[in-house]
């Protein structure tokens, strides 16, 4: 009897010490709080068609600050009301609607949300689909919205177009979400580029260069120029490669011919460098420029112009890829609302090429001409607002 009483107590221990493994198992192995979309695509050759190339089939890389994914299509008109999107989610989460389900999207974007593993952590996502054009060839800057708050506390604005259809268009950018690294619990007017309620006609924008701070100081970005472009800012480059932030330029069909629009400026009284030293005898000036380039290479893979070589504001283009160039050779300091013109110089496009949307048109306009260099003058500031792109009939 005293033989089995012992066993008994090992069998007692060896059970509560499997129990107490399984418990830290358990413990340790706690479900992920991602929940993030890192990948998204069309599944199906059948939909190739309404594609210009299946290369825009698929969304790569998603940021982790991104909550918009935007698929480019030849027509929404010819576009399938019954399209499934595929996804690829951070580990164990889920997503609704079903990764993968038919959705029509011929009304605007489909929000999906995901869930993240452990149940609690959820994110919405716009999906929506687009023609390659741009919506509108008046740009009024009425459409603003408020950023959702930053880790650092702070909120800035978004400038997006609607089209015709009333569909939303997000073809601007500015380094504010960048700016939001350095700015705690900053109000939109803070940002280098935010809105003004008091435009040429109605709201307009405001751009000014400002201190990035001592984290910027000592990272010899001590400025921050205010900046508002069509293409799409990249934050994860922020730190690595600030040149490679600026991604320029959105898909179009027809051939440029002038930018017109209305502007307001006044330069820093300081010019400095990107030690912060005193330039003597400089003055900070604005920049207002715009590009028309190829957008497929020899090999018809995807090409974009990004801040290291979009243009030499010093000559008429540098980069092979780039058809024609507009730019203001001089933007007087203003304190009234003035019109500036700018024609494209440069070669003509091919029709063919056109009509397949073969080429990008980067617009930019900035507070400091230097500010991808991080020189200029704290305080400079470009106010612009009614701004029109003309274009060969």
């Amino acid at each position: 009897m005293r033989k089995l009483k012992i066993n008994s107590m090992w069998i007692t221990l060896v059970f509560v010490s499997c129990m107490l493994c399984l418990t830290s198992c358990i413990k340790d192995e706690a479900g992920n709080k991602e929940c993030d979309i890192l990948n998204a695509w069309v599944e199906g050759d059948e939909y190739a068609v309404y594609f210009n190339d299946k290369n825009q089939m698929k969304v790569s890389d998603i940021s982790s600050t991104e909550t918009n994914i935007t698929f480019v299509v030849r027509s929404l008109l010819s576009l399938s009301k019954q399209i499934p999107v595929c996804f690829d989610l951070t580990p164990g989460a889920t997503i609704e609607p079903a990764n993968g389900s038919l959705q029509d999207f011929t009304n605007g974007p489909v929000t999906y949300t995901v869930t993240s593993e452990d149940g609690e952590w959820t994110r919405q996502y716009k999906v929506a689909f687009i023609e390659p054009t741009l919506p509108t060839f008046k740009f009024s800057f009425e459409h603003v919205e408020t950023s959702e708050q930053t880790y650092s506390g702070s909120y800035y604005h978004i400038f997006y177009e609607e089209a015709t259809t009333g569909q939303r268009q997000d073809i601007w950018d500015s380094g504010n979400s960048g700016a939001a690294l350095t700015l705690f619990y900053a109000q939109p007017d803070a940002f280098p580029t935010s809105s003004v309620e008091q435009g040429y006609q109605g709201k307009g924008v405001c751009l000014k260069t400002i201190s990035a701070g001592s984290l910027g100081a000592m990272m010899k970005k001590p400025i921050a120029a205010g900046n508002l472009f069509l293409g799409k800012f990249i934050i994860e480059n922020v730190l690595t490669d600030a040149l490679k932030t600026t991604r320029f330029g959105v898909p179009i069909d027809r051939e440029p011919v002038r930018v017109t629009g209305y502007y307001k400026y006044q330069p820093g009284d300081k010019f400095t460098d990107k030690d912060m030293h005193e330039v003597a005898g400089r003055t900070d000036e604005a920049s207002i420029y715009a590009v028309f380039y190829r957008n497929k290479d020899s090999e018809g893979k995807d090409v974009y112009l990004w801040g290291n070589d979009v243009l030499d504001l010093n000559k008429l283009n540098t980069h092979p890829q780039v058809v024609k160039v507009a730019k203001m050779d001089k933007l007087p300091p203003t304190n009234e609302w003035t019109r500036f013109e700018m024609f494209f110089e440069g070669k003509d496009a091919d029709d063919e090429e056109l009509s397949e949307k073969k080429f990008n048109l980067a617009l930019v306009f900035s507070s400091s001409k230097d500010g991808a260099l991080f020189e200029g003058a704290i305080g400079s500031t470009l106010y612009v607002d009614e701004v029109e792109i003309s274009f060969e009939k």
